[in-house]
């Protein structure tokens, strides 16, 4: 049982990982210690918007911890990692939040006999809705395992991965909301653009991508499927595909996912 958790860095996805355990009441504020380098600025704002603890002491934020979690920039975790590292205990588990970075490159800064676990959620996890994969390294014992899914499972869904597929699931999952945002940001340009005053556009895209995931969600039919049951032959979701495959939609799809996996692999390449 988890009775304090440390935040090594408190930037977005800590703050939304912080947000979803807060609102789903898995902890409570006081269990929950966050520390950064010199941002105190930060720190105060995460402290009157959660009631967490904050403090820009290192090493008392991490003391007895049960679980550290690293949320800094993955550039910044060689420092931040020194920082702490003599106050770290082999009773602790460090959980990476850090795209790239893998769980030896983490295992050696810290040291050996220290359990490392790497995940990757997304920044949903604010609201409950994260998609956060989680990869371990043969120290983790099970009991350490379920502690960091049950944690994560407040915040949304989680899937046990080999660490080989974290640098696809990073440019998929970890990377995606931005590339739906950025769907929606262009819907509601043209629609704007053809008379659709900003509210109800806004409404009408947010619903349909809600819905588009549900039917994914509970229908049991695939993406493929899905597509094909709503588009009928000469009609408008024709024209519009048709649109997007002039336009190579797909096509340009698939190279985001992989431009985001290879900045993965780059970021990781750095920390070696």
């Amino acid at each position: 049982m988890l009775n304090k958790i440390s935040f090594v860095g408190a930037g977005s996805m800590a703050e939304s990982i912080i947000a979803g355990i807060v609102n789903e009441r898995h902890l409570h504020p006081e269990q929950i210690f966050v520390t950064n380098k010199d941002n105190e600025e930060r720190l105060k704002r995460l402290k009157e918007r959660y009631q967490v603890q904050c403090t820009t002491d290192r090493q008392a934020a991490i003391t007895d911890a049960d679980m550290i979690v690293l949320s800094m920039k993955p550039y910044d975790l060689n420092d931040a990692v020194e920082a702490i590292k003599a106050h770290i205990k082999p009773n602790q588990v460090i959980v990476s939040v850090l795209a790239g970075v893998s769980i030896a490159s983490i295992s050696t800064i810290v040291g050996d006999g220290v359990p490392v676990v790497r995940t990757m959620p997304n920044t949903s996890a604010s609201i409950g809705y994260s998609a956060t994969a989680i990869a371990r390294d043969i120290t983790v014992t099970d009991e350490q395992l379920d502690e960091i899914v049950s944690l994560f499972n407040t915040i949304g869904t989680t899937t046990i991965i080999d660490e080989k597929d974290m640098h696809t699931v990073t440019g998929l999952s970890g990377s995606g909301p931005a590339y739906i945002y950025y769907l929606a940001e262009a819907m509601e340009e043209v629609a704007v653009q053809t008379g659709l005053d900003k509210e109800t556009a806004q409404e009408l895209i947010m619903q349909t991508i809600t819905g588009a995931g549900e039917m994914l969600k509970r229908s049991g039919d695939s993406a493929e499927v899905l597509r094909k049951k709503i588009t009928s032959p000469n009609g408008t979701t024709q024209a519009g595909l048709e649109t997007l495959d002039e336009l190579n939609f797909q096509k340009a799809i698939k190279e985001c996912v992989k431009s985001a996996r290879e900045r993965s692999i780059a970021l990781g390449e750095k920390n070696k």
